[in-house]
C-alpha cells in the first residue's frame, strides 16, 4: 500500500513547484545605491544581487556570466536608466531570455524615470564625449532624489509581492521618517559649502553640486568620458589661477592622476567623494553615503 506516500510526494513536489509562499523577491540592482535602497524598502523579503561596485565605472560592464545567471531569475531589475548602462544592460537582457524583467513590464524599473534630470543636451553629437541624450545619469548624488526613487520603488515592491505589500509601506514610511531628518542634517552641515567654486574630474556630481549651491567652474575631462591631455590641463590649470577654487572632486573609481596634477600646481585639495555605496570603508549604506561625502567636503574647507 504505497499509494498515500506516493500521493504526498506528487503533492508537495507541486507545491515546490509553484514556489514557497514566501519566497523571497529576487532583484537584479545595476548600482550599489539601488541595492541599498532595495535593503531599505523590503529588507530580509529580496535577496539582491548587485551588478557593479563602487570602484568600477557604470558606464562600462562586462554582461558576464554570472550576471547573466542572476538576471534570468530577476523578478526585478533597478537600474538607473537615462543610458547609464547603455552599454551593457540591453545586451544583459536580451542574453538573460527572462521576459519578466524587460522595459515596458512591471519587473523593469529606471530610477530616473522619477527625478528632474539635468544638462538634458538641445542635440546629441557624438563627437562631443559621452554625452547622454536623456540628460546626467549620476542622480543618485542628490539625497532629494533618491526620496523620490524610493516613493516610485516602494509600490513597485507591493505591486510584484502583494503578499508583503504592508511590510512595504510600512518599511517605506519609516524610510522616508529617517531620509527626510537626514537630509535636514546634511543641509545644516553642509550650509558653509554654499557659493563654494571647485573643478571636478568626470560630471559625476552635478546634482550633489545643485543641491548644496557649490559652483562647478570647469572639468578635467575636455569632454565627457575623453582623458585630458597635457594641453587642455594647462588650460584649466590657468583658468583656476585667474579664478580660484577650493577643492577639485573625483569619484572613487576616476583615475586620479589628472586631478592630482591639478591640485599640486594649484595648490588645493583633492577630494575623493564615494560617489556611491562602497565607494570607501565608511560609506556602507545610504545614510552613511552621504555622511562621509558631506563630511568630506565639509572638511576640504579652508
Amino acid at each position: 500500500m504505497r499509494i498515500r506516500p506516493l500521493l504526498a510526494t506528487l503533492f508537495f513536489t507541486l507545491l515546490g513547484a509553484q514556489g514557497p509562499a514566501h519566497a523571497a523577491l529576487r532583484v537584479l540592482a545595476c548600482e550599489p545605491e539601488w541595492g541599498a535602497l532595495v535593503h531599505e524598502l523590503a529588507g530580509d523579503k529580496v535577496t539582491v544581487y548587485t551588478a557593479t561596485n563602487a570602484l568600477q565605472d557604470p558606464h562600462q560592464i562586462q554582461a558576464r556570466p554570472s550576471l547573466i545567471a542572476s538576471a534570468r531569475n530577476a523578478d526585478l531589475v533597478v537600474c538607473t536608466g537615462a543610458e547609464l548602462e547603455i552599454g551593457w544592460l540591453p545586451v544583459l537582457l536580451r542574453q538573460s531570455g527572462n521576459a519578466r524583467i524587460q522595459p515596458g513590464t512591471k519587473g523593469y524599473f529606471e530610477a530616473a524615470e522619477y527625478v528632474t534630470k539635468l544638462e538634458v543636451p538641445t542635440r546629441v553629437d557624438r563627437s562631443e564625449g559621452d554625452v547622454h541624450p536623456a540628460g546626467n545619469p549620476h542622480i543618485q548624488t542628490d539625497p532629494r532624489n533618491i526620496a523620490r526613487v524610493a516613493a516610485a520603488l516602494g509600490p513597485r515592491l507591493a505591486e510584484l509581492d502583494a503578499a508583503n505589500a504592508a511590510t512595504y509601506q510600512a518599511r517605506l514610511a519609516d524610510f522616508n521618517a529617517r531620509w527626510s531628518a537626514a537630509i535636514a542634517r546634511w543641509d545644516k552641515q553642509a550650509e558653509p559649502l554654499r557659493g563654494t567654486r571647485v573643478v571636478v574630474q568626470h560630471k559625476a556630481f552635478s546634482y550633489l553640486l545643485a543641491w548644496l549651491g557649490v559652483i562647478e567652474v570647469t572639468t578635467l575631462e575636455p569632454k565627457p568620458g575623453v582623458e585630458p591631455s597635457s594641453g587642455y590641463l594647462s588650460e584649466v590649470l590657468a583658468r583656476v589661477q585667474r579664478e580660484p577654487v577650493k577643492m577639485v572632486l573625483r569619484a572613487a573609481y576616476n583615475d586620479g592622476r589628472s586631478s592630482e596634477w591639478l591640485a599640486q600646481r594649484a595648490k588645493i585639495a583633492v577630494v575623493v567623494l564615494p560617489s556611491t555605496v562602497g565607494g570607501n570603508d565608511k560609506a556602507k549604506d545610504l545614510f552613511s553615503l552621504f555622511d562621509d561625502t558631506v563630511a568630506r567636503l565639509a572638511g576640504a574647507q579652508p
